[in-house]
């Protein structure tokens, strides 16, 4: 039997989106029926195998053991991951697609370091195998140490004899076994489970010992009066991934292959094998193989049935859930819309219907689920900012995505756009033909965010709340990393290949190595050719688990019963073990908290504003139509401004002109590769201009039935709704076919699904009226649309906050420049560019200073002044308590004092004086670091763990500081970059000018050349994009003394120089100059890096490793 694996697996697609083994009784009656027949001739079933989610061991993913399982002809398998259930779940539906019943598990790690292998045989064990995995986890993290590497789980003996109920248990590995290596605990678990639910674990994997070993556990099963059962401890799906395995090893113990090799298995016989092949192996043990298929047989919980999960839908409250909804939005709506209000009964109107449609989808609970939460968020922002206060005049929290189309959300707090007025649809968000709960995500700033998750977790309770979970899976940069250690490769060879490599798809670090200069000698070496080879086949594989950015799951039954939860990197939180596709899976309600650096900086900013002048700013109340603002973004002066700062977004910016809130919407959305990929963006700048030359222009539409719903857009499909309405206006799609249309194209799913659509949008075309070839040229266009696109109602929120960023930057530069740099790391460019810029409109930066400085960065006379905790290695918490001590103190006199008053590292303290921060006592920045030196402080008693402290004694230095040289411009300059990721002097090039070849111009200069003229420009790389909508073309923006510049980099271009786009902070380009319209670039020819020069000019041996590395945005 031969299944191919396709390249996207139909089981991660919403439940009721599946294949027939998911439909009636009738239709999985055959299948099942043909599994039994299928088990009654196989004589054996595997019921101990690893798959990827047994991180750093598994060596393939869980859909390749499900695809091998079935070639095989096994009729079932059992996957039982380290410590956890991360992939069962994908396991569970990937198996059943192939026609494999999958059987649910875990090897779990006992408190004496053995293992045990447990398997499910009913939802009663399920939940009580979630809760063990739960147990074994919740002492891995230690209070107050979150941050740091978890300790091994680890289960208590008793509690798994405990909840023994409706679990199997296997006695554990050949090597870490309980029945090896602990048979009197192997006896109490016998005792526990019984004759009939506990068996004696046989493994062969070919090492020394395994007959004396095997015979050992004979005897231990027959003491103990149970049988003994024959395993395979596969940890790969094919032979092939066998050295793949090897290599996990090594990286799991950080070594490479020779220093590990106890660790490793030896061989490569930990591989899924067929029946056959097991049964050869066991050729003395028949009744241990044939009692897999028996046991199997018995162990019948399905993952993929219904598990029990509801969500907390206040139906236990006297007042249907549905009447206190409306409450909650009537007693809103009189604010919203008061007597007068010209929208009033339109949106009365829509309210009723609104809520007619929850209560026939029962989400009324769901509403009231998301306004609770936010009812939280509002205790948690007052907690974070303060009784008194300004920023209370700003919601807790915005809404984004579809739901912001929704007056009920608009009511509930859960959006801040009015939907009447804003001509927003809800079909995308809600309809009759829904088949799943709809999604509403939450935009916080950071700070309330972060305890928001926390007290949401306290709220519903700890086995009731916890985040999604996220893995880390491997790409090109990291598999470079960890394949080259694990193989002894040289560090410094990785490191130039991890510079240069696309950092994205780790199956093509192959190719990448081709295109290295020394490319030939390199794959001379077996080494290096199987470091290809095992890139390529790491690649995708799950390394470690991390928590999503801010999905939460919320249960009224014990969500430890349905998923097992373990703790989190960060103080306050939990994850369960499944990501947010198998959630979806599972049928779980998915909050999604996220956090908004521009919401911060927003926060940040009307807070100085009204600090300084005495009045906060309601930003719902300021004017829409301030034509300064909308001349700033015409003019694409937008470095910072929410969504609309990219080189992409302001080289479109030049040509759309933003004139409104509703062309700005237009405009947050425009720029993504759904448009790009659907045509739209040309013939929507093109029907701009027209329409500005032309006010009575109608834009083209590829047929009259499309005028209606493309008006907004002038006749092209920009969002996600307009999928929809097209579906509808042009085939007849009802509501609920185009949402599953719409669905399909944002699932990525294969071309044949896609096509599958095909046929019937022709169809539905054609009954009304619509030729062949317009709907398939209407249907390409929605098919190249596929890719990432805003619905109407998203794009509304995020224009909003577009404009109000950019309303502040106009109005309140400086105060809007320091709480960008607050918010940091957010927003498209760094630092250094955004502090360039403000000096460019005016706007003063100032170095930090230890004896005027804020812990954070702040405004003073006008200027903006670099906060204490900006310098590297100087933490949020140092920071303040160098302030606070200055404060209830008085200013630092020296560096002594400095030294001797605050509790900063040796190294804090050095950073602090090489940044500048110290020039405020007067002296050179090496005599100050010289004193430094000098200095006696308290030591802590070794062994007292930080208790008692070894006081210093109040000497003074008895020698002289001698005369030491003044740092020289460069030094300094280097210096700030590398202390603060940015400089507020002078600018390397500035310093490098003088010294560049001839014919080199400026970005000044290049305001006066003609269009095609050749040209030679020099910069600071500040961002680097290579979408994978541009066809391999890479855009560069650098950044002279006077300002930026675009440049296109072909991918010939690319290839020839990569590690110069790639890695180098200072360029040299030559090419042509283009000048469309308004928009300038150079069309690269050829790149140099300046790092040779700048280190001769400087003196310097480090010039580019103390310069701010470029951002890299989009497909690398």
């Amino acid at each position: 039997m031969t299944v191919e694996l396709q390249p996207e697996f139909p089981h991660r697609t919403r439940k009721k989106e599946r294949f027939p083994l998911q439909g009636s009784r009738s239709e999985r009656a055959p299948a099942a029926r043909a599994r039994r027949e299928r088990a009654s001739a196989v004589p054996y079933v595997e019921l101990h195998a690893h798959s990827s989610y047994s991180f750093l061991d598994g060596a393939s993913l869980p859909e390749e053991l499900a695809v091998r399982a079935a070639e095989l002809g096994y009729p079932a398998l059992a996957v039982t991951d380290h410590d956890g259930v991360y992939g069962s779940l994908e396991f569970a539906h990937a198996a059943k697609h192939f026609g494999v019943r999958p059987i649910t598990g875990a090897e779990l790690t006992l408190a004496d370091r053995s293992h045990v292998t447990i398997l499910v045989e009913t939802a009663k064990g399920y939940a009580n195998l979630c809760r063990l995995v739960t147990a074994a986890h919740a002492q891995t993290r230690r209070e107050g140490k979150e941050t740091q590497p978890p300790a091994d789980p680890a289960l208590d003996q008793r509690l798994l004899e405990e909840l023994s109920e409706g679990l199997i248990c296997l006695s554990g590995c050949a090597r870490h076994g309980l029945a090896v290596r602990n048979p009197n605990g192997a006896a109490r678990l016998a005792q526990a489970f019984g004759r009939e639910r506990f068996f004696v674990e046989m493994q062969r994997p070919y090492a020394r010992g395994d007959a004396r070993r095997n015979a050992g556990l004979r005897d231990l099963a027959s003491s103990l009066g149970v049988r003994t059962i024959v395993t395979g401890d596969v940890h790969a799906h094919n032979p092939r991934r066998a050295a793949l395995q090897d290599v996990l090893v090594a990286i799991r113990n950080s070594s490479s292959l020779d220093g590990c090799e106890a660790e490793r298995r030896g061989n490569h016989e930990s591989v899924l094998l067929s029946p056959a092949e097991m049964v050869e192996c066991f050729r003395d043990d028949r009744a241990a193989v044939a009692l897999t298929v028996e046991l199997a047989d018995q162990l019948q919980f399905d993952l993929t049935e219904e598990l029990g999960y509801r969500y907390p839908d206040f139906s236990d409250s006297p007042e249907p859930a549905i009447v206190q909804l409306a409450h909650v939005c009537n007693r809103t709506f009189e604010d919203r819309y008061p007597k007068g209000h010209k929208l009033r009964r339109e949106a009365r109107t829509r309210l009723e219907e609104e809520l007619k449609l929850i209560d026939e989808l029962g989400l009324a609970g769901f509403f009231l689920l998301h306004w609770d939460v936010l009812e939280l968020a509002r205790e948690c922002a007052l907690e974070v900012r303060g009784r008194n206060s300004p920023r209370h005049a700003l919601p807790p929290g915005r809404g984004r995505g579809s739901s912001v189309g929704s007056i009920v959300c608009y009511l509930t707090g859960l959006s801040h756009v009015d939907p009447v007025g804003a001509e927003l649809s809800l079909g995308r968000f809600l309809n009759r033909e829904l088949d799943s709960v709809p999604d509403i995500d939450l935009d916080f700033p950071r700070d309330i965010r972060e305890k928001l998750i926390v007290a949401v977790t306290e709220r519903y309770g700890r086995d009731h709340a916890a985040l999604v979970a996220s893995f880390s899976t491997y790409r090109s940069r990291g598999a470079i990393r960890d394949v080259g250690k694990a193989l002894g490769l040289p560090y410094a060879e990785l490191e130039r290949i991890a510079r240069v490599s696309e950092g994205w798809n780790a199956k093509r670090v192959a190719e990448e190595l081709q295109l290295l200069p020394d490319a030939d000698r390199k794959l001379l070496s077996p080494r290096w050719r199987a470091f290809g080879e095992l890139c390529h086949e790491i690649a995708g594989l799950p390394r470690h688990i991390s928590q999503h950015p801010g999905g939460m799951v919320i249960s009224s039954r014990p969500l430890v019963e349905l998923v097992p939860v373990q703790p989190a990197a960060m103080a306050g939180r939990q994850m369960c073990q499944w990501d947010k596709d198998s959630c979806a899976d599972a049928g779980f309600l998915k909050i999604d908290l996220l956090g908004l650096g521009m919401l911060s900086a927003v926060e940040d900013c009307v807070d100085q504003i009204a600090r300084l002048q005495g009045t906060p700013i309601d930003l719902s109340r300021i004017p829409l139509d301030d034509q300064a603002v909308y001349e700033e973004i015409q003019r694409a002066d937008t470095i910072g401004d929410f969504q609309i700062e990219s080189r992409a977004q302001m080289q479109s910016l030049l040509r759309t002109r933003p004139e409104n809130i509703d062309d700005l919407t237009v405009q947050v959305a425009l720029v993504r590769p759904g448009p790009i990929q659907g045509k739209a963006v040309h013939p929507y700048i093109e029907h701009r201009q027209r329409l500005r030359e032309d006010s009575s222009f109608l834009p083209p539409v590829d047929h009259p039935l499309l005028a209606d719903c493309l008006r907004s857009t002038l006749g092209v499909v920009v969002f996600q709704d307009q999928v929809l309405e097209v579906a509808i206006a042009l085939a007849g799609f009802s509501v609920g076919e185009a949402e599953g249309l719409r669905r399909a194209m944002s699932r990525k799913r294969s071309h044949e699904a896609l096509e599958a659509y095909r046929s019937r949008f022709v169809e539905g075309a054609l009954r009304k009226g619509v030729d062949a070839k317009t709907a398939d040229m209407v249907y390409d266009k929605l098919v190249g649309f596929s890719g990432f696109g805003f619905p109407k109602s998203h794009a509304a929120a995020f224009g909003l906050l577009a404009y109000q960023s950019a309303w502040l930057r106009h109005h309140h530069p400086a105060e809007f420049l320091c709480a960008l740099l607050n918010a940091q790391p957010m927003g498209f460019y760094p630092p250094a560019t955004l502090v360039r810029d403000g000096q460019r409109r005016g706007v003063e930066t100032r170095p930090p200073d230890v004896n005027i400085s804020a812990a954070k960065c702040a405004i003073e006379d006008g200027t903006v002044r670099i906060g204490i905790d900006y310098v590297n290695g100087i933490g949020a918490e140092d920071a303040a308590a160098v302030v606070a001590e200055r404060e209830q103190g008085k200013p630092f006199a020296s560096v002594r004092d400095l030294a001797q008053r605050t509790q900063l590292s040796e190294h804090g303290l050095e950073t602090l004086i090489i940044s500048g921060a110290c020039d405020c006592f007067g002296l050179p920045r090496r005599q100050l670091l010289w004193q430094l030196g000098l200095v006696p402080r308290s030591q802590t008693v070794p062994g007292s763990g930080g208790e008692e402290k070894q006081l210093a004694l109040p000497l003074d230095p008895t020698a002289a500081t001698p005369q030491l040289p003044e740092p020289t411009v460069w030094e300094r300059m280097l210096a700030d970059y590398r202390t603060t990721n940015l400089s507020v002097g002078v600018h390397p090039m500035e310093l490098l000018r003088a010294h560049l070849p001839a014919g080199v111009i400026s970005s000044r200069d290049l305001e006066n050349m003609p269009d095609r003229a050749q040209v030679a420009i020099a910069g600071m790389a500040v961002a680097r994009q290579r979408p994978a909508t541009a066809n391999g073309v890479v855009f560069m923006l650098i950044e002279d003394e006077f300002g930026p510049v675009n440049l296109i980099v072909p991918p010939s271009v690319y290839d020839k120089h990569r590690a110069i786009v790639r890695s180098e902070p200072l360029v040299l380009a030559r090419g042509r100059f283009e000048r469309i319209q308004r928009n300038q670039n150079v069309l690269v020819r050829s790149l140099e890096t300046l790092g040779p020069l700048a280190r001769r000019v400087s003196e310097e041996t480090e010039v580019g490793a103390s310069l701010p590395g470029a951002h890299h945005f989009g497909h690398r």
